[in-house]
């Protein structure tokens, strides 16, 4: 999804009333307030009005790719270093309750945000905002999509396809040994297993968005559920216990064990015969799988001394585990 949205444009008054009052409601829940503005003295006001209506945390948005970029907010703050150290130190001169930075990904290295962010005595970062992006043309009207009256620009692009991005841009923060702080993993989360990859790469907490204007709340009930079973069966009692699991596994390429050799192997009886991993194997791989006719009906089958162990076939088939990869050495 791609969007252009920036700022809200509610009052300001009537969003410090709902947080007033939302805090009120769910006393014991967390309530975190993201901020944006201009000057120093904007900033300042921002974050004592916020407080004073009871939150329990400040998140400062130096992320939003389009339209507050152009004013000097945003991104414009979030692709300078020394911009995130100033402001999070004006933020953090008021601020009695714990700061967050929040990232962008239009950026070349993260961790030099994510440092700059620690500099200036954030407590915490949540990565990523959305990717700056334009999802496509009207090919007919020749104009760009997100379309606001036939004109369109770059908007923020998030959702599952932005997921890969941010999972590596939490692992490359979490693993960074200069930065030693709370990450809160943001992008494409969906469902459970979403939120517990962030987790093991180094996420001590998780945001939802998109996947919410989708399917609504109802879905945060289900990961919930999703991520107690998981807990339960690998015995964690907390979710701290596996923060960042995964981390000691991820290597450079250089690291790679290039030795290690598998071979693709298809389970005939979960075959529906659609023949696409012969089709992404004749042209995009190495021609290893041919047809064999079997009751009228032709399957794929693979040709063991041609198979290199690419994966390309396990990627593109739509039956889980029909085909998996062996280990040959």
């Amino acid at each position: 999804m791609s969007n252009v949205e920036v700022i809200s444009d509610r009052e300001l008054s009537i969003n410090l009333k709902e947080i007033e009052q939302t805090k009120k409601r769910f006393p014991a829940n967390a309530l975190i307030a993201s901020l944006m503005a201009e000057t120093h003295d904007d900033w300042v006001q921002l974050v004592t009005d916020v407080q004073n209506a009871g939150v329990d945390g400040i998140e400062l948005n130096f992320s939003c790719p389009h339209g507050m970029c152009e004013k000097g907010m945003g991104s414009a703050v979030g692709q300078e270093p020394r911009l995130i150290e100033i402001i999070t130190e004006w933020v953090k001169e008021g601020a009695k309750v714990p700061v967050i930075v929040k990232l962008t990904p239009n950026i070349t290295d993260i961790n030099d945000e994510a440092i700059a962010a620690k500099k200036g005595g954030a407590n915490a970062i949540s990565l990523i905002n959305t990717i700056q992006s334009i999802t496509g043309v009207d090919i007919d009207r020749f104009i760009p999509y997100p379309t606001i009256y036939n004109r369109g620009s770059n908007g923020g692009y998030s959702g599952p396809a932005v997921k890969p991005i941010a999972l590596n841009m939490v692992k490359s923060c979490a693993k960074n040994p200069d930065l030693n702080l709370p990450i809160s993993g943001i992008g494409g989360i969906e469902n459970w297993r979403d939120a517990v990859e962030f987790i093991l790469l180094g996420a001590a907490s998780v945001q939802v968005c998109t996947a919410v204007m989708h399917y609504g709340f109802g879905i945060i009930k289900q990961m919930l559920s999703g991520l107690e079973n998981y807990m339960n069966e690998k015995g964690f009692s907390s979710v701290s216990e596996f923060v960042g699991l995964a981390l000691p596994n991820v290597t450079s390429w250089e690291g790679l064990n290039f030795d290690y050799r598998v071979r693709a192997k298809i389970d005939s009886s979960k075959c529906t015969g659609c023949h696409t991993c012969y089709t992404s194997c004749k042209d995009g791989g190495y021609q290893a799988i041919e047809l064999v006719s079997d009751n009228a009906k032709s399957k794929p089958v693979i040709i063991d001394e041609k198979c290199c162990g690419c994966g390309l076939c396990t990627l593109v088939c739509p039956v889980d585990e029909c085909i998996t990869l062996d280990n040959v050495r």
